[in-house]
């Protein structure tokens, strides 16, 4: 862009201007020259614009592909039918009577429930389980054992409380523990259930993950919780 530059005071003025707007002095003989325009934005800011355009590729990418694989999980699954819906409903219930307002609202409203195994729990496989929890899809498959080995809704509430601390990304261990710590606040205690089936294998099954919970009483092997 072509400019006069005042030879008194320095301003650069357009090369149309015969006297200096700051100092008044006559540009009439001074040479009109070219001036490169100088970028008034700094370097860095384009940087982080483009890291910022970078960052939110990979996250929508990263955003499709969680969505593809949870749709995976359902369209390999199959629902609950209608009855078996009620139930779980009925369990929940169990566990926000008692307290679990949290655990029941996710169970409730965020969880979908599945009748039988996606292509994840096939392609990895489970031990002889009540149900099976797809972490952080928030997928719950219950199997038949679900409803036909647990004698109450008391007893699937327990198994849903154990499924729950899955949702919340603890591992096997630490969600045998938090359930059997929680039992007695459930209503899912030894005097009433001792005996079924659930009872003792979750008893079996948490006593051989967090042997800690099992070293009270004269023999050193009772349950230290209902002490």
């Amino acid at each position: 862009m072509n400019r006069k530059k005042c030879p008194q005071c320095g301003l650069v003025n357009p090369s149309t201007e015969e006297n200096c707007r700051r100092c008044k002095i006559s540009l009439t003989d001074v040479d009109v020259t070219v001036f490169e325009p100088t970028s008034e934005t700094p370097e860095v800011p384009v940087k982080k614009r483009k890291a910022a355009i970078r960052v939110g590729w990979i996250l929508g990418t990263t955003l499709i592909l969680l969505f593809a694989a949870y749709m995976s999980l359902l369209l390999t699954s199959e629902d609950l039918p209608y009855d078996q819906r009620q139930t779980v409903k009925s369990a929940i219930s169990v566990l926000e009577q008692r307290g679990f307002t949290r655990q029941a609202f996710v169970l409730k409203y965020l969880v979908r429930f599945r009748a039988t195994d996606n292509w994840w729990n096939g392609y990895v496989g489970h031990h002889a389980a009540y149900a099976a929890t797809n972490f952080p899809f928030e997928v719950v498959t219950l199997y038949p054992e679900f409803f036909d080995s647990a004698v109450d809704d008391t007893e699937r509430a327990a198994i849903l409380l154990h499924e729950s601390h899955h949702l919340f990304g603890s591992g096997e261990e630490a969600a045998l523990e938090g359930t059997w710590r929680e039992k007695a606040r459930l209503g899912w205690t030894a005097s009433k259930y001792g005996a079924t089936k659930v009872w003792v294998n979750t008893r079996d099954l948490t006593s051989a993950s967090v042997p800690k919970l099992f070293t009270c009483g004269k023999d050193g092997h009772s349950d230290c919780i209902d002490q």
